[in-house]
């Protein structure tokens, strides 16, 4: 499958589309229409995938690669956050440990509701 912003070859999916979003917050952002996308270290959807969250459908639009050196504040907002200091700080908070590799690639993934 080629993603929909870079025409690059998506890998196989390494996770599936449940575990896009599970940080109970991070569902509520979602449902409320503040946050239209996730990055993750893997594909877990399919362009066109639909994700169910507390009874609401979003479709999964666009995925591509990012280099979380290359993410910005709009970037950051996508997420659910003021700011990219205060998304860094949440991820650095979820995973004890890691450092921000700004040469890290991950995977994007944005989604709107589906209209009911």
């Amino acid at each position: 499958m080629l993603s929909e912003n870079k025409n690059e070859t998506l890998p196989e999916k390494s996770c599936t589309i449940e575990k896009l979003v599970t940080i109970p917050e991070d569902v509520a952002k979602v449902v409320n229409g503040e946050k239209t996308a996730t990055r993750r270290n893997g594909i877990y959807a399919d362009i066109g995938e639909v994700m169910e969250l507390e009874g609401h459908q979003f479709k999964v639009e666009r995925i591509y690669s990012q280099y979380l050196g290359d993410m910005s504040d709009e970037d950051a907002r996508q997420e659910g956050y003021t700011d990219l200091e205060a998304y860094k700080q949440s991820i650095l908070d979820i995973h004890p440990g890691m450092k921000w590799a700004p040469k890290m690639k991950v995977w994007v993934h944005e989604y709107a509701p589906l209209e009911k």
